[in-house]
């Protein structure tokens, strides 16, 4: 098992305020493993043996319904903890977490976790917050879904994935890892056919550039017009 460098690491919001040696003790129980493309770190229902934070690449948080249907919860981003089920008191996986690129992860055991924070109450403090952030984050979606037209959702969405993962270009903003057309309709509770007519529509329009599984914000100040506008006649899902 290789040791991680503390070093680079300890900018990170989930070690805000642990010192050198606390780090390091934190650090020394957990191992490195890299997921290739498209590979699960872990699946919705099963046991949650480990907690993880991502050091390289993204991952996708998906659920399935009892229907069958997928819903994208989320984009893990670097410097993201996941999976922390023993946190919230969870047994089990509530998502499946998948890489959406060549992926590296630091994992803990989950039965290191009451252990962990009981000698660094920060930890817990710091993941209390990532917790609260997402749940925020997921108040936020839910009202989009229940109030906004389907192309103001789309519009948010890929609004918030180029804050979490957009790197910057002379010509926009590109969403930093492979992304389809599918993806965001299951993160917008829509279908793949009207995702794609409304993308097309501002692919035509010069407000985004597409490509396979890629996309890059040419006009993202039009699109976040297009997310704050009132209501309209173009939504139907």
């Amino acid at each position: 098992m290789a040791t991680v460098d503390s070093s680079l690491v300890a900018h990170l919001p989930l070690f805000a305020g642990l010192g050198g040696e606390d780090l390091a003790e934190v650090l020394r129980e957990a191992r490195s493993t890299r997921y290739p493309k498209n590979s699960a770190v872990f699946e919705q229902g099963a046991d949650a043996t480990s907690f993880f934070l991502l050091l390289h690449g993204h991952v996708r948080a998906s659920k399935t319904t009892p229907s069958g249907e997928q819903i994208v919860v989320r984009y893990v981003g670097p410097g993201e903890i996941f999976g922390v089920a023993p946190a919230i008191g969870l047994q089990h996986y509530p998502a499946t977490a998948t890489a959406v690129d060549e992926s590296v992860v630091l994992a803990w055991p989950s039965a290191a976790w009451p252990r962990l924070v009981a000698r660094f109450p920060q930890l817990a403090a710091n993941t209390l917050q990532t917790v609260g952030n997402r749940l925020q984050e997921t108040h936020t979606r839910v009202i989009e879904m229940s109030t906004q037209q389907v192309e103001q959702r789309i519009a948010h969405a890929l609004l918030r994935l180029a804050k979490q993962s957009g790197r910057k270009l002379e010509h926009g903003v590109e969403i930093d890892f492979p992304i389809s057309r599918q993806d965001i309709a299951q993160m917008t509770g829509t279908t793949l056919h009207t995702v794609s007519r409304i993308l097309s529509g501002w692919e035509q329009a010069g407000l985004i550039e597409g490509g396979r599984q890629r996309i890059v914000l040419r006009e993202p100040h039009k699109i976040f017009l297009l997310a704050e506008q009132a209501a309209g006649d173009n939504g139907s899902s």
